[in-house]
């Protein structure tokens, strides 16, 4: 166990970051037949093939997920996943040929860095040539790179989010794991219910975005800045495609309890979630513990990243 998303086998994470840009991605790419679902909330999602995850579509499997930075010109990133994955005709047959099944999600990171560049699908090419089994990487890094924590006042005011997993035993080889970039309009609780991560008041400590909405409450266009919670859920249980896309609705409560508020206008907030089928298991104790693992990840990306582009970390005056 190295308490990453790489504890389930099989799954390999790769990166691709650009430190001057600010931005990044992050490839999960999946072992064959890993069955996969979907849950999106909140009013701000930028995806792509994301419908065929639902129950009652044709394509059960995937082969990679991609997370991504750039607003939706990030989406391009799963362009060269996809090559990737074709050179190595890996995808789904049809007849002589092979589609690599690739959804994807993004994230607004435009306002900090260079917000003239974006992800390319190269970057999605290289993260997918570097994905490796070894512990994910967490903070700065891939699409946690522009990641920013409650940045409505602006990003002098803010926390830097970033890139976080973790992972849980349930026993007997049983394992559910869990990978997520935190770029929140919300605040970061942690387990003791204090803020760890958020809006922070210019004399010091955070000010809480519940405060901060609670000034704003009559405005009825009051000022955005557009933020979501992308990650993925994957555990080694056998599920099918319906019981998958349950997980991945009850591992939203997972950004519920460590993000105040979740689910708003600005939030795209979208989990997958992935089941690579080695062990039987229970549908109703995996999306248990996907909240608990999305929970842990969440605090994991605050803990695990650094000041960058005049975002301060969260342990920072």
């Amino acid at each position: 166990m190295n308490n990453t998303l790489t504890d389930i086998k099989g799954i390999r994470v790769g990166h691709a970051t650009d430190i001057e840009m600010i931005s990044g991605c992050t490839v999960i790419l999946c072992p064959p037949n890993t069955v996969a679902g979907i849950d999106q909330r909140g009013g701000a999602p930028g995806t792509r093939e994301t419908d065929l995850l639902r129950p009652m579509h044709l394509v059960e499997n995937v082969h990679a997920i991609v997370l991504s930075g750039g607003s939706a010109h990030g989406l391009a990133t799963a362009d060269g996943v996809m090559r990737y994955l074709d050179e190595r005709g890996i995808g789904y047959p049809v007849e002589e040929f092979v589609v690599p099944i690739v959804p994807a999600a993004i994230l607004n990171d435009l306002r900090i860095g260079d917000g003239t560049r974006r992800p390319t699908a190269e970057m999605g090419y290289q993260a997918a040539q570097s994905a490796t089994d070894a512990p994910v990487q967490q903070g700065n890094i891939g699409a946690g790179t522009g990641c920013r924590v409650a940045p409505l006042l602006g990003n002098s005011l803010a926390t830097k989010g970033g890139l976080g997993s973790a992972s849980i035993d349930l026993g007997d080889g049983l394992i559910v794991s869990a990978l997520v970039a935190v770029n929140s309009v919300g605040d970061i609780i942690g387990e003791d219910g204090a803020i760890i991560g958020g809006a922070r008041n210019p004399e010091g400590g955070f000010i809480g975005m519940m405060n901060v909405l609670r000034g704003i409450a009559r405005e009825e266009a009051p000022p955005t800045r557009d933020n979501t919670v992308i990650g993925a859920i994957a555990t080694n249980a056998r599920l099918n495609k319906e019981a998958v896309n349950k997980v991945a609705q009850m591992a939203q409560d997972g950004i519920a309890r460590a993000v105040r508020p979740a689910h708003t206008m600005y939030d795209g907030d979208t989990i997958f979630a992935l089941a690579t089928g080695e062990i039987p298991a229970n549908v109703n104790a995996i999306g248990a513990f996907a909240a608990e693992a999305m929970a842990q990840a969440i605090r994991n990306a605050i803990y695990n990243a650094t000041t960058l582009g005049g975002v301060r970390q969260w342990d920072a005056p």
